[in-house]
């Protein structure tokens, strides 16, 4: 078994729960209310941009062309494709993309980038692959499993979100996949479990980001603006 095959059978009671989400289920269905849909792009409007420049961090850490090439690819792939399932929460709501843009983090969003920011800042280039990774893998499984049982036509009010995830296809995981277990091979034991560590907390976080949009989550003392 590899490294990342012990990850995911460790961590299988998170994807479970993650599957099983109000929010994720709100997809199946096709009945997430409005401001679900638009707390969660404008959460995940910045933890996109934060995911970016965590590839940049892990760039400035590779050694390869090769590396650098798969973390660019990533970044493009955020910046000029991952918008299309946000515009498809969009138009089910009834707003632009570019009204939710801008918007102060909510505490597990905050705490989830800060998590990423801390790990790519001090960890290794392994460690950063290891606490990016669960995004990528959940939202996968989800799409494909949403395109299995739901089987979506043109109808379905979230049928590009659930086509855009289950048919991105696994290669780009597989390969991000690969290169953790690569890593992983010649890393250190206490390395290793460092990896495992991050990999395990971004996975609750997965979990923790759904149930932020669902319970449209904010801190729990408003800000007062301030008095010029």
């Amino acid at each position: 078994m590899s490294f990342t095959q012990e990850l995911r059978r460790q961590a299988d009671g998170i994807f479970q729960a993650i599957f099983d989400h109000p929010f994720v289920k709100g997809i199946a269905e096709g009945n997430l209310e409005r401001e679900q849909l638009i707390h969660y792009v404008k959460q995940d409007f910045e933890y996109l941009n934060a995911y970016t420049r965590i590839y940049g961090i892990a760039i400035s850490k590779s050694t390869s062309r090769e590396e650098i090439a798969a973390f660019n690819e990533q970044i493009s792939f955020i910046l000029h494709s991952e918008v299309h399932p946000h515009q498809n929460f969009c138009a089910a709501a009834g707003v632009t993309y570019e009204e939710l843009q801008g918007y102060p983090l909510a505490p597990s969003a905050h705490h989830y980038i800060r998590h990423m920011l801390t790990v790519a800042h001090e960890g290794s280039l392994g460690e950063i692959m290891a606490v990016l990774l669960p995004c990528p893998w959940t939202y996968l499984e989800i799409g494909c499993k949403l395109l299995n049982e739901v089987k979506p036509d043109a109808s379905h009010p979230f049928y590009d979100w659930i086509s855009f995830y289950g048919n991105r296809g696994e290669d780009a995981t597989a390969k991000f996949r690969d290169r953790v277990d690569v890593w992983a091979a010649s890393a250190m034991s206490a390395e290793r479990e460092r990896m495992r560590e991050h990999f395990m907390l971004s996975c609750q976080l997965e979990y923790m980001f759904w149930d932020m949009a669902y319970k449209q989550e904010e801190w729990p003392v408003p800000l007062q603006a301030a008095v010029l």
